[in-house]
């Protein structure tokens, strides 16, 4: 496995591969788990013996609205190139803040629809640098396929919709969210959850997977839907606070009211100062 922490070396392991060598890319912010791991599996998986998965350590800065956040985001650098080598990565890059911004830095990509919502609504910026940070590596490692989980439904909605206006050569693959046995949607951010809240948290599951029973047996109002997730949830006698709970458009992320395309509910819940989001497809 090589591990590159510049853009020079970076280049350097490109040069090194085979012109139609197949690249795939894992973008993560480090910490890695189970949920990160099934992504790597499945990059794996798609290169198969002759092709090259690329995996990013990188906390971005810019993503992040709360300088607290930043600042408690988990950090386990030789635990998750432990991980990355038994799961079978070629290329590991790791690089400073310093490498991937100039301190003059002033160009950033925004997309001005698809995040006016959920969490674009309750984190300003944010996904300015979820953007920027993202087609930075795309640029850098000239990946073929890019892989991102299904937790991040808002992200993954944005990068696919970054990649079509901008005509970026690059395939996303989405991947469903991987668990914890309770349910509850694994995130680095579950390290910050006391036993009880942890526990408790897997209700966001349960809500959601009631409202998808409820539609599965012919609900189609947004209302009535979303009434049985925000039931569950606010039923918590610990400190939750919903964030944002809303259903809409698969693709354009725009509020549906009574549904009659695929849709998704998405929901960011505070526990305490920790939070969560989880999201359910309903097609």
């Amino acid at each position: 496995m090589n591990i590159v922490k510049t853009i020079a070396k970076l280049e350097e392991s490109l040069i090194a591969l085979k012109a139609n060598q197949k690249k795939i890319l894992v973008p993560t912010m480090g910490s890695l788990h189970a949920g990160h791991l099934a992504l790597v599996d499945e990059a794996r998986r798609i290169a198969g013996p002759d092709g090259t998965v690329l995996l990013s350590l990188f906390v971005n800065p810019t993503q992040f609205d709360q300088a607290d956040d930043l600042k408690q985001y988990p950090r386990s650098l030789e635990r998750d190139l432990t991980l990355c080598r038994n799961h079978g990565v070629d290329i590991v890059f790791t690089p400073d803040s310093d490498v991937i911004y100039q301190p003059d830095h002033s160009v950033t990509v925004s997309e001005s629809s698809l995040s006016e919502r959920l969490c674009g609504a309750s984190r300003p910026g944010h996904f300015d640098g979820v953007c920027t940070i993202v087609m930075k590596l795309f640029n850098l490692t000239r990946a073929d396929i890019a892989i991102f989980g299904k937790k991040d439904y808002q992200q993954l909605a944005i990068i696919r919709r970054m990649v079509r206006d901008l005509n970026i050569p690059i395939q996303i693959k989405g991947l469903d969210t991987i668990r914890e046995e309770s349910g509850l949607a694994l995130s680095s951010r579950n390290e910050r959850l006391s036993d009880q809240q942890r526990k408790d948290a897997a209700r966001i599951r349960r809500a959601m997977l009631a409202a998808q029973t409820a539609y599965r047996k012919g609900a189609r109002h947004s209302s009535e839907l979303l009434d049985i997730v925000s039931n569950t949830i606010e039923s918590s006698e610990l400190n939750v606070k919903i964030d944002y709970l809303e259903l809409v458009d698969q693709e354009s992320l725009h509020p549906i009211k009574t549904l009659s395309a695929p849709a998704v509910i998405a929901t960011a819940v505070f526990y305490g100062a920790v939070r969560l989001i989880d999201n359910i497809e309903l097609s």
